[in-house]
């Protein structure tokens, strides 16, 4: 019990091990202040490293190159490498490369300055100078409507249609592009919609399917171009194509019976139209003809009345069956079939008429 109520760690002793008198426990991991038995205390790496950071880098007692390895040789390198970075920033931010279709639209600090033409320019590095490439040659289009959904539109005389049509369009202003509208294709998507309506509710439905396309899509691109000017887009309509024009889904099998009919009335009225011009041309050429016969009548008015009673008769005769007969005291009938005189079929009988005719006689 005497030597536990010294302590845990055993008999305490003075710290220079001599049993000079008891102190307490103390701890078996702790370097005794005389150091260890034996060999010299020498400060460990921690130490070292903790020191050469509180005393800023340098040395102690060994000079002021002391500190951090190659410490000017560092300074050196933090130095060349900052300069890389700022030339690499200023090469990157400063030297634009504007292409030929493109033009470059330069702010500072978000204000615009200029527009940079194509080829190799130079502004101030970011974030000074800002500079927007904006390709002004590209021909955009827009499809409407997007997808295979239905488009129905009112024409003037009240009917339904199901309108597919395209836009072109492109940049012309690029200042106005970038500065005046927040979103130059959804305001171009709608000033096209509201363009298209506008002109179909002043046209017919025959104008919509028929040759009045062309109008239409005339009309749309100038009202368009009326709006976004108005609006300083800075965009430029190409134009306007009509892709399909047709009647809604509901009523597509009667429109075609009726466009059937129509043309077949059309196609009427044409064949009607050929058949009284030939019937005029022919009475034009039976009247100039007339009038040549008239001028050859006035010459000479008894021969020609009878050349036209000789040319009249000769038409009248040889379309009808003739018979020549000649009158006798006797009672013979001479018989001559003149429209069977060239057939081969009537030589038989045209011969065995004088043998009748003179045994008739003998009798």
């Amino acid at each position: 019990m005497a030597n536990m109520s010294k302590g845990p760690w055993g008999s305490g002793g003075d710290d220079d091990g001599k049993g000079g008198g008891d102190r307490g426990p103390r701890n078996p991991w702790s370097v005794p202040p005389g150091g260890p038995r034996g060999r010299a205390t020498r400060p460990t790496v921690l130490d070292e490293f903790l020191k050469r950071a509180r005393s800023g880098g340098g040395g102690s007692g060994g000079g002021g190159g002391g500190g951090l390895p190659g410490g000017a040789n560092g300074r050196s390198l933090a130095i060349i490498g900052i300069a890389l970075l700022l030339g690499v920033w200023l090469v990157f931010t400063s030297f634009h490369i504007i292409g030929p279709q493109q033009r470059g639209v330069v702010t500072f600090f978000g204000r615009y300055t200029k527009t940079l033409d194509p080829g190799y320019k130079m502004t101030l590095p970011a974030p000074f100078n800002s500079v927007q490439k904006v390709d002004v040659q590209a021909i955009r289009t827009d499809d409407f409507p997007e997808g295979d959904s239905t488009n129905l539109m009112l024409t003037g005389d009240q009917n339904l249609i199901d309108l597919n049509y395209q836009v072109r369009w492109n940049v012309k202003n690029p200042q106005n592009y970038v500065f005046e509208i927040k979103d130059p294709a959804a305001t171009l998507r709608a000033t096209a919609e509201s363009a298209m309506r506008a002109v179909i509710a002043t046209s017919t439905l025959n104008d919509a399917i028929g040759p009045g396309q062309s109008r239409i899509t005339m009309g749309v691109q100038e009202l368009m171009q009326q709006i976004l000017d108005s609006y300083g887009s800075g965009l430029q309509v190409q134009g306007v194509a009509l892709r399909r024009v047709d009647p809604p889904a509901q009523v597509i099998d009667e429109f075609k019976a009726v466009s059937a009919a129509q043309q077949s009335a059309q196609s009427d009225i044409n064949q009607a139209h050929t058949y009284a011009e030939q019937i005029s041309a022919r009475a034009q050429g039976e009247a100039a003809q007339f009038d040549k016969v008239y001028e050859q009548y006035r010459l000479a008015p008894e021969v020609t009345r009878r050349r036209m009673y000789y040319e009249t008769m000769e038409n009248v005769l040889s379309k009808a069956h003739k018979t020549v007969i000649e009158d006798t005291r006797s009672g013979v009938i001479p018989y001559l079939p003149l429209n069977n005189a060239t057939s081969p079929r009537a030589a038989a009988p045209a011969a065995a008429a004088p043998a009748a005719s003179a045994q008739g006689a003998g009798q």
